[in-house]
């Protein structure tokens, strides 16, 4: 059984969190859920993001998710793949030194790693994307640039693929982004 480490955090995006997780289950992967800070059985805030025709997208209380796993206790050799939940937890996800960390192992290994909407702001904190072609929301493109990646503009509901690293710009693309991740850890 392939198993799945998400990293993910308060505010994360609902959908980007809750779509991912389940759906991994439903393929049989054994995905563990954790956020620094927290142990099994925690719960995080969710919160969910609408493209409502304003200049930015809305932001509501979504769920509450459990947790399922223990950040302190992560192996990373346990695992086949990182999956990235985006909304505001990359925020501060990206100043966790054990975060970047395992963001850096899991790329250097050559593991599939998912990163969708703001995930990207771990992947630049972690300073993997140099020479890499991503996407990710909008906003964070020139953050991407900054960071020497190559920022690739998709439509919501697309991934961007390079080697390991599996990209999406919003919720709208959970189909895309899980579609290759999982390709890649079936390849794996």
């Amino acid at each position: 059984m392939k198993r799945i480490l998400m990293l993910t955090g308060d505010f994360t995006e609902d959908y980007e969190t809750m779509v991912p997780f389940q759906a991994m289950q439903v393929l049989g992967y054994e995905v563990d859920a954790v956020c620094p800070g927290k142990k099994t059985g925690d719960y995080i805030k969710t919160a969910i993001h609408d493209f409502e025709g304003d200049q930015t997208y809305t932001e509501k209380q979504g769920h509450r998710f459990c947790l399922n796993a223990d950040f302190d206790k992560v192996e990373i050799e346990r695992y086949d793949g990182l999956f990235i939940t985006g909304g505001r937890s990359p925020e501060y996800l990206r100043m966790n030194p054990k975060v970047i960390s395992i963001v850096k192992c899991f790329m250097k290994a050559g593991k599939p790693v998912a990163a969708i909407c703001h995930a990207a702001q771990v992947l630049t904190a972690a300073g993997v994307v140099c020479g890499r072609k991503l996407t990710a929301y909008p906003a964070l493109a020139a953050d991407v640039k900054l960071a020497g990646g190559r920022f690739v503009e998709a439509s919501a509901d697309q991934a961007v693929v390079d080697g390991n690293l599996i990209t999406a710009p919003a919720w709208p693309g959970n189909v895309a982004i899980l579609r290759e991740f999982v390709r890649r850890l079936e390849t794996k």
